[in-house]
């Protein structure tokens, strides 16, 4: 909960928020201009019905009441127009630089390396992209500025009742202190409650989101009832959090009302003696006028708890963005040179890399791979192949050695480029919520229909895209799950050879589909290979026997390497692998 106490008036944070409004400073200078001018005409109002009472109508002037009535009219639509530019404006303002922040935010997201996303829960980036900013947008529109507009409007309606007769002011003032006191209390009650409110909105939204993804275990095991009770546990807290809230006020609004009242009770009980007292220099519009201040008093005093306690959400969730902002996750980009024209020869020199510390995952790691060849990896889970393919794109870095290629150190290349030579064909593959031609483009214009088409038919998938409904226009859903997983493989093969990389990747790419689909994928691996650099990683030995080069790892490091003959004629931990593959039909 440490992360959701913040100060109302945070100034580092709340100056750096400020910052984004330079963009849109005009902007800014006028909604703070009408924000001021609301607050001067405030009082203007009672002090023209003040007028109307104790000159036109006590002096029968019916011509100067129509006057002073047209007048009132005039000023009540010209406060309403005001009124209306400023609450749109202090919106709009705050729109815009959310717009802008959160431009900024996913752009510094898109750039973190993979090692942030190992180590950050998915809901936590969600809920500072979305409903965080979101938050800092209150500190314009129902925050900051409307705050400023209110003390202002209390310290101008407070100077025009002394000016207009001191000893009614006090006399109104005096529920003011319990007033004050009463704010105080609920600012700090409503504060705690709606943090209870934002950490069971996350936590009903992570069980919510965690079991829909997984509802097919929930459903194979039978766990419905017993989820269904979970559920409902979390779900009486998130209730339970909200009465808090609806309590607060529930309690707070009353005791308002009821200082208020008060104070009109003491007002028309001094005021009327005063009226009648000859000399007094209270007259009837006076009282009036008095009448109108009070609810102009205590409207804004009752608002300012609100107005703090969003301005002190937007600081908190300032603080969270910004944290996410400052963080120094990104890979360095100090290269120059471009990999566009690389062939796609590869070198690991003398390599160790580990993910946390000196917990080496790759230990001295060498090997090279010639331009057109293709290299399989093979070993258990957790021996280094992934890692091996993560540094080559620069996903993550590595701790020592040297990693080239066509004979230039990876991080002399921009990391743009780099990548743009490479495609990377997952086991797990990811497909977006959008058309079969989108996901194989990746929205990027610059690839045709037609070269869409074509490498769908080189890789044996045009048949079954052919037959869905929409053809190429066909929406895969969420993750693609209106695809088999043959069919998701095909299209991220499809995805890789329209790139036309120079270096081409399969991580495990058959090692979750039936035997027919890799029959097909199979195919198509032959047809992505042939002519550019391949890495291949598989755990069925079969795929790779063509392969020119394999390199056998184990514990981090590579403790065999040849052909698939070479491999088997040594009798080592190939041999081994195999065997435990094709027991069933060894043949040398």
């Amino acid at each position: 909960m440490s992360e959701v106490s913040g100060k109302a008036l945070d100034l580092p944070i709340l100056k750096r928020v400020l910052g984004f409004v330079k963009p849109y400073k005009g902007i800014f200078y006028l909604t703070a201009i009408l924000t001021i001018a609301l607050a001067f005409a405030a009082p203007i109002r009672p002090m023209l019905i003040q007028q109307i009472i104790d000159e036109e109508l006590m002096n029968g002037d019916m011509q100067g009441l129509w006057n002073m009535t047209m007048l009132l009219i005039g000023v009540l639509i010209a406060e309403a127009i005001v009124q209306f530019f400023q609450s749109y404006l202090t919106s709009w303002l705050g729109q815009s630089v959310i717009k802008d922040l959160r431009t900024q935010l996913y752009q510094k997201v898109t750039r973190f390396r993979l090692k942030y996303f190992d180590n950050t829960a998915l809901g936590t980036l969600v809920t500072r992209v979305v409903s965080d900013i979101e938050t800092i947008a209150d500190v314009f529109s129902q925050g900051l500025l409307e705050i400023i507009g209110d003390i202002l409007k209390l310290i101008v309606v407070i100077g025009v009742m002394l000016y207009a007769d001191w000893k009614l002011t006090l006399i109104c003032l005096i529920p003011i202190p319990i007033l004050i006191a009463s704010t105080s209390v609920f600012k700090r009650v409503i504060k705690s409650a709606f943090q209870e409110v934002r950490t069971q909105v996350s936590q009903l939204n992570a069980f919510v989101q965690e079991h829909v993804t997984g509802m097919k275990i929930i459903q194979i095991f039978n766990r419905e009832e017993l989820e269904m009770s979970r559920f409902e546990v979390i779900n009486k807290k998130h209730r339970n959090a909200h009465i808090k809230t609806v309590w607060a006020y529930s309690v707070f609004f009353p005791v308002v009302d009821m200082l208020s009242a008060g104070s009109l009770a003491l007002l028309v009980w001094w005021g009327t003696g005063e009226v009648v007292k000859e000399g007094s220099g209270v007259t009837l519009g006076v009282l009036f006028q008095f009448i109108l201040y009070i609810y102009m008093l205590y409207r804004p005093i009752r608002q300012l708890a609100d107005r703090f306690n969003t301005l002190q959400m937007g600081m908190v969730s300032s603080e969270r963005v910004f944290k996410v902002l400052d963080t120094d996750s990104t890979i360095e980009d100090s290269g120059t040179l471009l990999a566009d024209a690389v062939k796609g020869d590869i070198s690991f020199n003398k390599v160790w890399f580990a993910y946390i510390d000196e917990d080496y995952v790759l230990k001295d790691v060498s090997f090279t791979v010639k331009e057109g060849e293709t290299v399989a990896f093979v070993g258990a889970t957790g021996s280094g192949k992934t890692s091996t393919i993560n540094l080559l794109g620069r996903f993550y870095e590595f701790q020592k050695g040297t990693i080239e290629v066509d004979g230039v150190d990876i991080r002399k290349y921009t990391i743009p480029s780099l990548r743009k030579s490479m495609s990377v064909v997952l086991q797990d593959v990811f497909l977006f919520s959008d058309t079969i031609y989108n996901n194989i483009t990746l929205n990027n214009n610059e690839i045709s229909l037609e070269e869409v088409i074509e490498a769908a038919k080189s890789v044996g998938a045009h048949d079954f895209i052919s037959k869905l409904p929409g053809g190429y226009d066909y929406d895969v859903k969420e993750r693609g799950g209106m695809l088999s997983v043959g069919q998701r493989q095909l299209i991220s093969f499809i995805r890789a050879y329209v790139h036309k990389p120079k270096i081409l990747i399969l991580d495990e790419a058959t090692s979750s589909i039936d035997t027919e689909s890799e029959l097909m994928i199979q195919k198509a691996t032959d047809v992505l290979t042939k002519g550019r650099t391949s890495i291949v990683i598989a755990h069925r030995l079969s795929t790779i026997q063509k392969a020119d080069k394999i390199i056998v790892l184990e514990k981090g490091r590579i403790i065999e390497q040849g052909s698939h003959q070479d491999l088997l004629a040594n009798d080592g931990h190939y041999r081994k692998l195999f065997e435990l593959q094709f027991k069933e039909s060894v043949v040398y």
